[in-house]
């Protein structure tokens, strides 16, 4: 549910390049004696681009200028399918290809299934990695996991929220429709469709109905959280810390606010579930009151604090927001580029449902709907890394020495489009997936071939609600409106750019006309 420290910034930020470049020459000497270690024998990396001593890899990828996904994308083609980048005192493995990656996740599940060391600073907005994705491999992530899957994300549980879901899709639609009549017809796409997420996840998060103002606001502090969490060069060589105690401070700032606003709310649900019927905007359930009396393992006794609730729910809604919005500003610039696509799948929803809005239950329904989307996270994948993996205990893969220090990045948009896995894998072509016989379990479990949600067992919990959001709302955007490009016959950019999620470029404005 959410990208992995380094996936989530396009590169090295220009404005560290001077600073990096002098302090790094001026103090490898000294780091050189300082993070030295004696070993018992040389490891056996995969290879990788050569680098400075110390700094490694990291001047490269720094000077590229490039996202580091297209610096990936480079190296895939010259050292293959697993190599080495040591980037300052991290040793990253990157995987690009499909069989490493089952075999690591799925056969080597729990092997791999561990987060590596990071820096401290980090794990301030984790509450000391108490999170699902935080955690390292233990009986805190099985049991903060657990609770997530079986009490909130179960299909279940689920359909518990369908009316929450079909209030949210109903505004996006009324969204849309006001914005175009103010714009002549034009829209910003990933604006509204975050937003409608959002909503979804917030009523599930906290099970409060809220106003648009206390929306905008929670979700403005949601976002101050990613900008702060942006890489820095001290997460790669610690000796700089000195020169970033203002990011520091910043860190420290953002993480008080995030809690003092959030606490609040949390209070409030508390009181609603002690006092039932004390608060009208409560509903019957929601994210938090699982987490209220969550026992993570024998040695703890007491309920998780508020700060460690802060950063539960913050996952929680930050893991499903821009993940999924993203991926439908991605798949309406498909159907726009595609106009016959777009047509074939709004022939299917019409004779599926008729004059009647689409209901989720509809989808099971439409098979070209659900091959669209599958055809969108194998070109689109919300992230094009998982989230970072390590071992439990030195390993060997691929040939290769794995240590326990090593950071494993495995590059999922290099699966999704690999010629010697899909035929014409640049093409948007959902029929791949109906006339034309192709098959993708995106569960990883019967083989990787496409992985938009990781696999194994750190596969995103949040695949089936993601998966639902997404069919929905394509769905009910295509339904209820005809979707153009704007300027009209402008060509779509697909060019991709990295925040917290995949996004496009330049973002897209479409022109939208209501169907007949």
């Amino acid at each position: 549910m959410a990208s992995s420290l380094f996936s989530s910034t396009a590169s090295l930020s220009s404005h560290y390049h001077l600073i990096f470049t002098v302090l790094a020459l001026l103090l490898s000497a000294l780091i050189f004696f300082l993070t030295q270690k004696t070993k018992s024998k040389s490891l056996n990396l995969p290879p990788g681009p050569p680098g400075w001593p110390i700094v490694g890899n990291l001047l490269q990828v720094a000077r590229s200028g490039k996202p580091f996904f297209e610096y990936v994308k480079e190296m895939k083609a010259k050292y293959g399918s697993i190599f080495t980048l040591k980037m300052g005192t991290r040793t990253m493995i990157i995987l690009t290809d499909a069989k490493l990656a089952h075999e690591a996740l799925i056969q080597k599940g729990a092997l791999y299934a561990t987060r590596p060391p990071e820096n401290p600073t980090r794990n301030i907005f984790s509450a000391n990695k108490f999170t699902v994705n935080a955690a390292v491999y233990g009986p805190v992530w099985k049991s903060l996991r657990r609770n997530m899957v079986q009490n909130m994300l179960s299909s279940t549980r689920l359909k518990e929220f369908r009316a929450v879901r079909e209030k949210s899709m109903n505004k996006l639609i009324s969204r849309l429709s006001v914005e175009a009549e103010k714009n002549n017809g034009v829209v910003w796409v990933l604006k509204d469709a975050r937003f409608a997420v959002f909503c979804i996840l917030v009523a599930m998060c906290f099970g409060l109905e809220m106003d648009e103002e206390k929306l905008e606001k929670i979700d403005q502090v949601m976002k101050n959280v990613l900008i702060t969490l942006d890489p820095r060069i001290d997460d790669f060589l610690p000796i700089l810390s000195m020169f970033f105690s203002k990011q520091r401070k910043r860190v420290l700032e953002v993480r008080k606010e995030q809690v003092e606003f959030i606490v609040p709310f949390i209070e409030q649900r508390r009181r609603a579930i002690q006092n039932p019927g004390s608060d009208q905007t409560a509903t019957t359930f929601s994210y938090l009151d699982t987490l209220f009396d969550v026992k993570v393992h024998e040695g703890k006794k007491s309920s998780p604090s508020n700060e460690e609730l802060v950063s539960l729910v913050s996952e929680f809604l930050n893991g499903g927001t821009d993940t999924t919005a993203t991926a439908v500003e991605w798949g309406i610039a498909q159907l726009i580029d595609n106009p016959e696509i777009q047509e074939k799948l709004y022939q299917e929803i019409n004779m599926t449902v008729g004059d009647k809005k689409v209901d989720e239950k509809d989808v099971e329904k439409m098979p070209y709907l659900q091959a669209v989307v599958k055809e969108l996270l194998r070109k689109h994948p919300p992230t094009h890394f998982v989230l970072t993996h390590g071992v439990t205990e030195p390993t060997t893969l691929g040939g290769y020495d794995i240590p326990m220090d090593a950071n494993i990045e495995i590059y999922t948009a290099g699966i999704g489009v690999d010629p010697k896995l899909w035929p014409n894998p640049e093409k948007f072509d959902p029929e791949r997936f109906i006339s034309k016989g192709e098959e993708a379990d995106i569960t990883g479990v019967t083989g990787v071939k496409m992985m938009p949600f990781g696999v194994g067992r750190r596969i995103c919990p949040g695949l089936a609600i993601g998966t639902v959001h997404i069919h929905l709302m394509m769905a009910r955007m295509v339904q209820e409106f005809e979707w153009s490009a704007y300027p009209p016959g402008k060509k779509i950019d697909f060019t991709g750019k990295m925040e917290f999620a995949v996004v496009m470029k330049d973002p897209l404005r479409a022109k939208i006309k209501p169907r007949g």
